[in-house]
């Protein structure tokens, strides 16, 4: 049986960077849908069940940002948000909203293409290897295979890549990782990518995690998970 093709849904109201978007997408071997609206977004998002979306911010009815809260209440399909604004307010609304990643216009259609296969590749082969792992670090409970975080009772929501970034640190207790393993670790790149999506993200552990957060600033190297007395790795054997 033949592998089933990834189907990105882009949604951009400008026609002619749709249709290139599509193009560049169709070529690389994925399905393509089109959205130019944000209400249509919606839509098919909820029809399509894409692999990707590739979101616009400035759209004609819904921005983008609003577009992505709703998708994120039920849905955790990675998002990848264009921006034509290349101000770093926009960028991080869009990452604190649950966006995986950004790309500022104009941008080369092949580093879109390149990004989307990194969010990809990353989105589910790991998942299914740590799928019966939990880590316990202090007040902190993650288990893997079901995406959930708690801290003692209370589940934390957390974004995709809050999740990705969080369990990276913490598997790797004892070792400070830079910004630039994390962008390659938790977000596929292997090329120099802008940091600040990094920072941003350990901002909205942060706040979410409160006083249960181990990340620790170091400075000018990147980030560490503070030690806890009852840290442990587990691996279901059910």
């Amino acid at each position: 049986m033949a592998a089933t093709v990834p189907t990105i849904l882009v949604v951009e109201d400008e026609s002619s960077i749709a249709s290139f978007v599509a193009l560049y997408l169709k070529n690389a071997g994925y399905a393509v849908k089109t959205a130019s609206t944000g209400n249509e977004a919606l839509t098919q998002a909820s029809a399509v069940n894409p692999a990707l979306i590739v979101l616009d911010l400035m759209l004609p009815d819904i921005d983008g940002i609003e577009v992505c809260k709703r998708i994120r209440q039920s849905s955790d399909v990675p998002i990848l948000m264009l921006t034509a604004r290349d101000e770093d307010v926009d960028k991080i609304i869009g990452l604190e909203v649950g966006a995986d990643d950004y790309l500022t216009k104009p941008f080369n259609p092949r580093e879109l293409v390149a990004r989307i296969k990194s969010i990809l590749r990353r989105a589910t082969p790991e998942r299914r290897e740590r799928e019966s792992e939990t880590i316990r670090h202090g007040d902190l409970h993650v288990d893997a295979g079901r995406r959930e975080v708690h801290v003692g009772e209370e589940e934390i929501q957390l974004a995709p890549k809050e999740f990705d970034l969080l369990w990276e640190l913490l598997d790797h207790r004892g070792l400070v990782l830079t910004r630039d393993q994390l962008l390659e670790r938790v977000w596929g790149y292997t090329f120099a990518g802008d940091t600040r999506t990094v920072d941003v993200h350990v901002r909205q552990l942060r706040r979410k995690l409160g006083d249960a957060s181990p990340i620790v600033t170091v400075w000018g190297v990147g980030y560490k998970v503070a030690p806890a007395k009852d840290a442990r790795k587990e691996t279901s054997r059910t």
